[in-house]
């Protein structure tokens, strides 16, 4: 719960200033897909948790 939090606020924030700065590519693309998936919770974002679950626990593991 509190890393889903984390990565919506990081996303929303990551995402407000690529917008602002007018660079829209494939970066930013992938930035707005996810915080839509985080935000919306949506059924395609269960396998994006997982998948960010398991890339933390795997960073925590190093």
């Amino acid at each position: 719960m509190a890393i889903t939090v984390s990565l919506v606020a990081l996303f929303g924030l990551v995402l407000f200033f690529l917008l602002r700065s007018k660079s829209l590519g494939y970066g930013s693309a992938f930035v707005a897909m996810m915080f839509g998936f985080y935000l919306a919770s949506t059924g395609a974002s269960e396998p994006m948790n997982d998948l960010t679950t398991a890339v933390v626990n795997a960073l925590s593991d190093l």
